[in-house]
């Protein structure tokens, strides 16, 4: 295929699956949709490689990854980071829940084996897929080495839905006590007016809030996390990724960075495009013959391991004080982490809202627990995980 064919195949699919959403109103997520179209895709006349023919390659994919966590820093402030704590507990809470299962029922079943090789991606993201993949084909269990993929590939088809439907009644509950006076929305304190002679770094002049300077700003502040977070790896075990979301919350509550510098700069939409494509790219790895032959387990173990999340998830959300869609859907993004743990608020939100302010409303209320709860499973409980149950083989 040519660029510009590969791209437009790869666009294409996104904005059906954005219109089917916008349709049904997020009832049909489009994460969902262009999950299935390239899958339908790759068992017919796609190349395994169209989205990096499309562009999308390595280097651009990290720096859209970068950019992003480090946007999304500056839409929190220190306070609400702070107080996301029970985000990150009901979070673990939900991924002890998918252990609980998968290593019983899930092996009493299916074999101890294929418990051990599957929860680890079951709990987070590619790196976990990575690691159960490499030491089962090390110790000849080819087929299970593929099980390790094809869990972290699949278990969207099961999260994207799941996630979509308890954000919708968690939002529908936001929005109705909003609309009553119930719930009352006040705006962060960087949104607020006469704050900025508070920080530390004074702002810019309009007129010099251009592309090339928010830009600038973000890029110096992702490099520094990423600087720190390779640094401080062999010493925490963090992912730079979590550095960035924390330089982008401590870059713009000190007024270097501004609140959302990439919508300012007009570079969102196709750096979550990028990210997007990349993730669905994944999707070329799981083949007619792999599905079939895996099927059964595949299947089993996730279906075990969703349930023991959502049982011990709401059960701990209701004690925090969490509603227990809420506490399901923060610890469901360990099935599919960030950018779709973004794309499926923000369509929950935009299917709901009647105008902005009750969007961002929602916005306010739902995404800081999505994102702190997909950075706690996906970037660190999962990779501790998968170092852990490596060696029960």
């Amino acid at each position: 295929m040519s660029l510009l064919m590969a791209f437009s195949i790869v666009l294409i699919i996104l904005a059906v699956g954005d219109i089917i959403s916008t349709k049904t109103k997020a009832f049909i997520p489009s994460v969902f949709v262009a999950a299935l179209l390239f899958l339908f895709g790759f068992w017919t006349f796609f190349p395994g490689d169209i989205v990096s023919q499309a562009g999308f390659q390595t280097p651009i994919v990290y720096l859209s990854m970068y950019l992003l966590i480090t946007h999304m820093g500056t839409l929190l402030s220190v306070k609400e980071l702070a107080a996301q704590w029970r985000s990150v507990a009901v979070a673990l809470i939900g991924i002890v829940g998918v252990m609980a299962l998968t290593m019983t029922l899930g092996a009493a079943v299916f074999g101890f084996d294929a418990a051990v090789i599957a929860t680890p991606p079951l709990t987070g993201g590619v790196v976990a897929a990575i690691i159960m993949n490499e030491a089962a084909a090390e110790l000849g269990l080819n087929q299970l080495a593929v099980l390790a993929i094809i869990t972290y590939v699949m278990q969207g088809f099961v999260g994207y839905p799941l996630t979509s439907l308890m954000l919708k009644k968690e939002g529908k509950r936001l929005i109705e006590g909003f609309r009553n006076g119930e719930i009352e929305y006040h705006e962060s304190d960087e949104e607020s007016a006469g704050t900025e002679s508070k920080k530390l770094v004074p702002d810019l002049p309009k007129e010099y809030k251009t592309t090339y300077v928010l830009l600038a700003k973000l890029g110096l502040t992702a490099w520094a996390a990423v600087a720190a977070g390779t640094f401080l790896e062999p010493y925490l075990g963090i992912s730079p990724f979590v550095y960035c979301l924390i330089f982008g919350v401590i870059a713009n509550a000190v007024g270097f960075v501004e609140k959302r510098p990439l919508n300012l700069s007009n570079s969102f939409g196709f750096l979550i495009t990028i990210l997007m494509a990349f993730i669905f790219a994944g999707l070329s790895d799981a083949t007619p013959e792999m599905l079939a032959e895996l099927a059964v387990p595949l299947a089993g173990i996730i279906f075990f391991g969703v349930s023991g999340m959502a049982v011990l998830s709401m059960l701990l959300g209701k004690f925090l004080g969490y509603t227990k869609e809420m506490s399901f859907a923060t610890a469901l993004t360990a099935l599919y982490g960030f950018p779709p743990n973004y794309i499926l608020t923000e369509e929950g939100a935009k299917a709901l809202a009647k105008n902005e302010e009750e969007k961002k409303f929602l916005m306010s209320e739902m995404l800081p627990k999505m994102l702190v709860g997909g950075f706690t499973t996906v970037t660190i409980a999962s990779v501790i995980i998968a170092g852990i149950f490596v060696n029960f083989l």
